[in-house]
């Protein structure tokens, strides 16, 4: 390989990589439109029905997969709860044993 094909695949990679980090969301705490902030429950239900609304947010612009509008660490625990429910995360499958 040379030079240029590696420093291609160094900047692709850092690009990939810098694009995937996180960011402080400014709204936390803020109240949305209807006057209300989701907490535990709500990113509970978000975090089951987001396939679904991934899905629809392809086709819409009004619909999200996460609601901004949170209270903050308990919104974010609820959402990845109902995300490992919907997509069977856990130690389930390591524990089924094999013939």
């Amino acid at each position: 390989m040379n030079f240029s094909r590696l420093l291609l695949v160094i900047f692709a990679f850092s690009l990939l990589v810098s694009a995937c980090a996180a960011a402080p969301n400014e709204l936390v705490n803020s109240p949305s439109e209807e006057d209300e902030i989701a907490g535990f429950w709500q990113g509970l239900w978000h975090g089951i029905i987001s396939p679904f609304a991934f899905i629809v947010s392809l086709f819409s612009n009004n619909v999200g997969i996460y609601e901004v509008h949170n209270n903050g660490n308990w919104y974010n625990f609820g959402f990845m709860i109902g995300v490992s429910i919907i997509f069977g995360g856990g130690g389930g499958g390591a524990a089924r044993r094999r013939r």
